[in-house]
């Protein structure tokens, strides 16, 4: 089986394409003059900085860096070295006290104390996605480590799980609070960092990480972000990540959270399952069993039902024909 979005993908090209989106995009729809985000290191957010920065010039891009107690240091670091090679202007706000005033972390160590008796504040904890590769329904799995190094396990009743989710969904949130302060403040347009297989299967926070004016890395697979990374001459360590959550304080990879796979063999499932390619064949170009290829099928159905939501616009009683226009405008551009 062919896989010709990886094997014949231009770097080049794109970038052209991808810059010539965001020029334009900003002058005649948003009507701004220039572009925020925020960097956390990663593959994503790093190369949507180096498009900007190509595409608009380093003086109309702004970065920030926005830490709090539990996320890497490295990834603060790595952060700040892309915004210097870029010679972007970037701040640096750590967003602890506010997640503190919000009880994110109170919230969450509760929820798990429920789950995993003796559970205290300052234990290591992430949650772990299971079940659906062996054909069962997906479930959620917590693992906390305690002082001594001894992990817990225990599965995550609903109610538990929610919890966990939506205390720490405040990151996200308060996160792009702060990119839409620095929008405001600059008359700039805020840059989402998600790529296909986030905002296909919606590995993202609703008016979290979800909001933004303009996506421009949405239509490319992980595979290809990494391409253009290499090719944007970003530091090593970001083109050799892998890609994390960051979010709890275990180590914490994005398919342990999320998806079926890691993301090389996930991308290629994905643009299988896209073109009507049989199971048994992209398990053959994904490297897994054909059993397996069928479970990813069917979990990329399952979470394309559940981003339905996510993506959603407001619902309303009425909508006027003006607002009607400017969305099937938007829809067709």
């Amino acid at each position: 089986m062919k896989h010709e979005p990886f094997e014949s993908f231009d770097p080049k090209s794109e970038v052209e394409r991808i810059c010539g989106f965001i020029r334009a995009r900003l002058s005649s729809d948003l009507r701004r003059r220039g572009a925020v985000m925020g960097i956390s290191g990663g593959v994503d957010s790093s190369v949507c900085a180096a498009l900007c920065m190509k595409a608009l010039g380093a003086a109309k891009v702004f970065g920030v860096l926005m830490p709090e107690r539990e996320s890497s240091a490295a990834s603060l670091e790595l952060g700040r070295a892309v915004a210097e090679r870029l010679g972007i202007a970037y701040s640096v706000q750590d967003i602890t006290s506010t997640l503190e005033a919000l009880d994110c972390y109170g919230t969450r160590d509760r929820a798990i104390a429920e789950s995993i008796p003796g559970y205290r504040a300052g234990w290591k904890q992430k949650v772990v996605i299971s079940g659906g590769l062996a054909g069962r329904f997906n479930h959620f799995k917590l693992v906390a480590q305690d002082p001594h190094g001894v992990e817990h396990e225990a599965r995550l009743g609903l109610n538990q799980y929610l919890s966990i989710v939506a205390a720490t969904n405040y990151k996200q949130r308060v996160r792009k609070s702060v990119e839409y302060f620095h929008a405001d403040r600059l008359n700039y347009a805020v840059v989402g960092t998600p790529n296909r297989l986030e905002y296909d299967q919606g590995f993202f926070v609703k008016n979290g990480d979800g909001s933004a004016d303009i996506k421009p890395i949405a239509h490319l697979y992980k595979t290809q972000v990494y391409a253009l990374a290499r090719f944007l001459d970003l530091p090593a360590a970001v083109c050799d990540s892998t890609p994390t959550t960051d979010t709890y304080t275990l180590p914490q990879g994005q398919d342990e959270f999320f998806f079926a796979l890691p993301y090389r063999q996930m991308d290629r499932a994905l643009w299988a399952f896209d073109r009507g390619v049989p199971a048994e064949l992209a398990a053959s170009g994904a490297g897994v069993p054909p059993e397996v290829m069928n479970h990813v099928y069917q979990d990329i159905q399952a979470k394309r039902r559940s981003a339905r939501y996510l993506h959603a616009a407001p619902l309303l009683l009425h909508e006027s024909p003006e607002s009607t226009a400017a969305r099937d405008a938007a829809a067709q551009s």
